[in-house]
């Protein structure tokens, strides 16, 4: 789950003398021109391959057709990214580094809202950003589309992730075992999955009723860990 620089508004320059104008005003249009074009050939690279892949899948992602719908040349997109799979890789940086936000902001208020909100709360920012970005959450674990071990930003957004995650097991439970991690990923990883690729995207077929659903379940979970399981009816 980076944010661009800010914006900056025009500087009105003196006018210089007319001898000194002469001499540097071409040699200063010539140095900033190409720094100014380079982030935006970047962005739209990268804001196409997430347009790509959010509508038409990993499998209709190449090159040229990024660059097509970038409107750019075929070879424009290498100036930036060796291959693919870099472009992938920047994609899920971006996705770890969003999903750690969300998850840092879910764990933030846990003080406040007490064990079992929180853990409600980080469940529906995880369950929450697979829906809202189904085709980045797609690759974000799959090492045979992205080999986290080539790249190391993507690999360090990953550990921060799961760094966020290893901290609500310690709000929740008092300490930080990795099992208790394991079980909580596994639910709401399995729940996004299901959804977004599984059976029960089918049977909820709609954005409200999936997202009542994640939340009933995420409550349900959520009150077996904090109150213990509920009693049968004598």
């Amino acid at each position: 789950m980076s944010p661009r620089a800010p914006h900056r508004s025009p500087v009105r320059a003196r006018v210089p003398a007319p001898a000194k104008a002469t001499a540097t005003a071409p040699a200063k249009d010539t140095a900033t021109a190409p720094a100014k074009a380079a982030p935006d050939l970047r962005s739209r690279i990268l804001a196409a391959s997430v347009a790509l892949l959010e509508t038409e899948g990993l499998a209709a992602m190449s090159m040229r057709e990024v660059a097509r719908r970038a409107g750019v040349t075929h070879q424009a997109p290498y100036h930036h990214f060796a291959d693919r799979e870099s472009i992938l890789a920047e994609l899920v940086t971006d996705g770890f580094t969003e999903l750690t936000r969300r998850l840092a902001r879910a764990n933030d208020r846990a003080p406040r809202l007490g064990r079992r909100v929180a853990l409600v709360e980080a469940g529906l920012a995880y369950v929450g950003f697979a829906l809202d970005h189904p085709g980045v959450f797609g690759i974000m674990f799959r090492p045979e589309v992205v080999d986290l071990c080539r790249f190391e930003a993507a690999s360090q957004a990953g550990e921060s992730a799961y760094g966020e995650l290893s901290r609500l097991v310690s709000i929740v439970h008092g300490e930080d075992a990795p099992a208790l991690a394991s079980m909580h990923w596994s639910v709401v990883h399995g729940l996004a999955c299901l959804i977004v690729d599984g059976g029960l995207g089918d049977r909820l077929p709609g954005s409200r009723e999936r997202r009542a659903h994640v939340r009933e379940t995420l409550e349900r979970f959520a009150g077996f860990i904090v109150d213990g399981p509920a009693r049968p009816p004598a």
